[in-house]
């Protein structure tokens, strides 16, 4: 009989003796290095018993690698099972927006999202994608408003050109 795994949020620790993260990471990381690049793309849960193993996928392997890698520098991990369809208050809270400005994203199609009665319902890999979207518009931003300093500059040259960079992206019509 196969014991019922109950989902709830819960935060590892790292072990006090890193020795098993140890090993498993060092294994990783010289078969990185073996020059063969990543480790081979079949995954094997092995149980006690000869024979006894089963595939996994390489999503759930990229997983466990980045819970070894966080475990083995000390660090907490912290697994919070998600639903896959969201209300329009929990993806708001995703993307750090209020609940009226994530209606306006919705209604202006920036984020999909489907009617479920007279409810909207966000899939949570839209929300994330809109999330990263949103950030890389933001980095596009800060890069245009950079200015290499020199030490021979005049600071009124220096100070004009962010200036201009923001002038020109706060005309630009927002993208859709």
């Amino acid at each position: 009989m196969v014991n019922k795994v109950e989902l709830r949020q819960e935060t590892y620790l790292p072990e006090q003796e890193r020795g098993g993260l140890a090993e498993v990471r060092d294994f990783l990381v010289a078969h990185e290095g073996a020059g063969s690049g990543e480790v081979a793309p079949r995954f094997l849960f092995v149980g006690s018993d000869p024979g006894e193993q089963v595939e996994i996928a390489a999503s759930i392997h990229g997983v466990l690698r980045q819970v070894i890698e966080a475990m083995s520098q000390g660090l907490a991990v912290t697994v919070v099972p998600q639903v896959q369809k969201l209300t329009t208050q929990q993806a708001a809270e995703l993307l750090g927006v209020s609940r009226p400005t994530l209606i306006r994203l919705l209604e202006t199609e920036r984020i999909p999202f489907e009617r479920v009665g007279s409810h909207r319902r966000v899939m949570f890999r839209d929300a994330l994608a809109y999330r990263e979207q949103r950030r890389a518009e933001q980095y596009k931003v800060l890069e245009a408003t950079s200015v290499d300093v020199d030490d021979e500059g005049d600071i009124e040259t220096v100070l004009a050109s962010p200036r201009e960079a923001r002038r020109q992206v706060a005309g630009r019509p927002r993208a859709r």
